[in-house]
């Protein structure tokens, strides 16, 4: 959120609580449950939205129903890490559709990368346009998940 945008109040929290759960809740329903009026409600997702406290309104998509059932844990670390070579590495990574999440971490490797594929050989396509391919890629380890027990991204907010 930039530091101009106004502090968010009980009513500013408890509108994205419930779009967390379901963003295709009517806004008369949200009202309802926050004591506003639905012109009000959207009023205040108009501002978040503005302010960037609401980044998307996306639909949750079950990845192995569409045929991307492995999802990989890929650590990176990279040969430089001059700022221009970062940049680059996080252009690719955000350009991949692959990549669900891209993370720039502290520690041993540069980045953590969250992918979703259909099988192994898809995953060794993509490791061998990624990193392979890459003069600035030292070297990556992957994790492949067993089950997906937990996944979301759902903020924790004040009540």
């Amino acid at each position: 959120m930039p530091p101009s945008s106004p502090p968010l109040d009980s009513f500013d929290l408890a509108i994205p609580a419930i779009l967390q759960r379901d963003n295709t809740t009517p806004q008369r329903l949200i009202g309802e449950a926050v004591n506003l009026s639905a012109p009000a409600v959207q009023r205040r997702i108009k501002r978040m939205e503005q302010a960037g406290v609401i980044a998307s309104n996306v639909a949750i998509i079950e990845p192995a129903a569409v045929g991307k059932p492995i999802t990989i844990f890929v650590e990176v670390e990279l040969e430089s890490e001059r700022t221009e070579l970062i940049d680059a590495a996080k252009r690719q990574f955000s350009q991949t559709p692959e990549v669900q999440q891209c993370y720039y971490v502290t520690g041993e490797a540069d980045f953590i990368l969250v992918i979703t594929v259909a099988d192994m050989g898809a995953y060794e396509a993509l490791t061998r346009k990624l990193f392979f391919g890459s003069n600035n890629v030292r070297k990556f380890r992957t994790f492949v998940a067993m089950d997906r027990v937990k996944v979301g991204l759902t903020v924790p907010l004040p009540d």
